[in-house]
């Protein structure tokens, strides 16, 4: 429930504050004066687009702040949002700059236009002055039925449904027209793979092949080296092994005389051992590495083939197991593209799987249509058109769209024995705007949110039938609370709060002020909206005769 209202420097509203309570609440003023204005503040604070023509003149910035009640679902998304929950009431603000620019907030903290609005959509059911427009077109009427009948989901199943439907139908669609271009791009990516099939290179094989093909091609100079080390440390002239077993020997005598010379000497008996085991290791190394012609050449072949496929596909020799790896995946996603037979298998999946779709959300259309159809039937009785007919015309389309498998159509006939016609081309101004109206109650008595708001949802109607609009909004404000805009004196006296605006001039500078009216003030009120001196002691008769009929009602 909308607990308060504040607006600064909002379009000619200096500053306002306004506390509201559940029940039926009414706006009334002279024309011009103000009093959607109240209403396009509140859509902003529920995220709608802004811009900087909401400024009032000479100020930097307008501010719009909400305050409502805390419902349990709203105080799921608070927390699923990252908001911190401030007692039993949220407060939605916007703060809109003189360039346009603006910024929103929940309990303080930063939220963008996207989140106000889902705030909103929980929190606030609006009506606007030109609802009959929309019962006109066709996806308006749709959505209105799909949320009357609770069938929302099904409606996002066949809106993905058909999505998919039409992504696979384009895939088979464009293989069977570039069916051609496609088997020329398979023999190519096919001739490329069986090549690199032949070579099968191995992830980590180029670098191997060159380690030992440098070492095959080097096999003299190896053996060369491995002799002249060994020589030098073991051979028949003065070696590193003849030497050092000298200095052994005259160390081992020394440290006879000197004891403190034993550790010297033990770590020369270690290093003529780890040299003897060198010139073992050598001479076996030799002995293992011998020519190996045949290998070779098998190396030479082997990476001649690398380097050939490399320059080819212009990658570096490393990179071909992967060149190799990427093609596959290619021709293999080419040949799933191209799959005639599976394309078609997974489009009549798709297919019938919309098909399904559709089916459920018809059948939850057919039962709401019937249910909707009466209670507006039965409103359009109490709003001055006796004997007339309203109807949800559902008619199949040819294919099943994303929207259902069928067209939705309101249709009136607007006096007995009138034939059914689509809304647009049979009712007057008058009879939309209470089609419109007896639309909005039905619907709003089903919705979720707790405030609904009217906003001069009335026009074009009058006298008696204007007075069943008031005790219908009172009515429907018996458990939420409503508040509406409204011109029409039979409505406003049916109301349980009262708030005039008023605009006021002074100078260069006009402003819009609000008046929260007690019952003295809400029959002078009255009598101005019936049209007479708000003062005279007949208007003020009547307006206190509409005043006593609807409490009693």
């Amino acid at each position: 429930m909308l607990l308060h209202l504040h607006l600064r420097d909002f379009v000619i509203v200096p500053e306002l504050d306004v506390d509201l309570s559940r029940g039926f609440t009414v706006l009334t003023g002279e024309t011009g004066a103000g009093k959607s204005i109240l209403i396009d503040a509140l859509k902003l604070a529920l995220g709608e687009r802004a811009d900087s023509g909401v400024v009032r003149a000479g100020a930097q910035r307008a501010e719009i702040s909400a305050g409502f009640s805390l419902s349990p679902p709203l105080a799921a998304w608070l927390e699923a949002q990252g908001f911190a929950a401030e007692g039993d009431s949220v407060l939605l603000r916007r703060v809109i700059d003189a360039q346009g620019k603006s910024r929103g907030f929940v309990n303080g903290s930063p939220a963008t236009a996207a989140q106000l609005k889902a705030a909103g959509e929980m929190l606030v059911d609006i009506h606007g002055q030109h609802a009959d427009q929309g019962l006109v077109r066709r996806e308006v009427v749709t959505s209105l039925l799909d949320a009357y009948a609770g069938a929302q989901t099904e409606a996002q199943a066949v809106a993905q449904a058909w999505a998919q439907w039409r992504t696979a139908q384009q895939a088979l669609l464009q293989a069977r027209q570039e069916a051609g271009a496609l088997a020329e791009e398979r023999e190519r990516l096919q001739w490329q793979c069986e090549e690199l099939d032949r070579l099968r290179p191995a992830e980590g094989e180029w670098a191997a092949l060159e380690a030992e093909h440098k070492r095959l091609a080097h096999v003299s100079s190896l053996l060369e080296d491995f002799a002249t080390a060994q020589g030098a440390l073991d051979g028949e002239d003065m070696s590193a092994l003849a030497l050092l077993a000298q200095a052994q020997q005259a160390l081992e005598r020394a440290a006879q005389v000197d004891g403190s010379l034993q550790p010297l000497a033990l770590q020369i008996e270690s290093a003529h051992t780890n040299l003897r085991e060198l010139s073992h290791d050598l001479q076996r190394l030799a002995e293992r590495t011998e020519a190996d012609p045949q290998r070779l050449a098998a190396l030479d072949a082997r990476l001649a083939g690398w380097m050939q496929l490399a320059r080819k596909h212009r990658v570096p020799p490393a990179d071909l197991p992967q060149t190799h790896a990427t093609l596959r995946d290619k021709l293999a996603l080419l040949d799933r593209s191209a799959d005639l037979p599976a394309l078609e298998q997974a489009e009549h999946a798709a297919q019938t799987g919309l098909q399904q779709a559709a089916a459920q959300l018809s059948a939850r259309r057919r039962k709401a249509a019937q249910q909707l159809a009466r209670a507006v039937q039965a409103a359009m009785q109490e709003l001055g058109m006796p004997g007339g007919r309203f109807d949800v015309a559902l008619t199949p389309l040819d294919a099943v769209g994303a929207r259902g498998a069928e067209a939705v159509e309101l249709q009136v006939a607007t006096h007995p024995g009138a034939e059914l016609r689509a809304l647009g081309k049979v009712a007057s101004g008058g009879e939309l705007s209470r089609i419109a109206l007896a639309v909005a109650v039905t619907t709003s008595a089903l919705q979720d949110t707790d405030t609904l708001i009217f906003d001069e949802v009335d026009a074009g109607i009058g006298g008696a039938v204007a007075q069943t609009v008031g005790r219908l909004l009172r009515k429907l404000g018996g458990d939420r609370q409503v508040l509406a805009v409204t011109h029409l004196a039979q409505v406003a006296a049916c109301a349980q709060q009262h708030f005039a605006v008023r605009k006021l001039s002074s100078g260069k500078q006009t402003a819009s002020l609000l008046d929260a009216l007690q019952p003295s003030q809400r029959q002078s009120e009255i009598a101005r909206m019936l049209g007479g001196n708000a003062q005279s002691s007949a208007a003020l008769e009547h307006a206190r005769e509409l005043l006593a009929s609807c409490e009693a009602s």
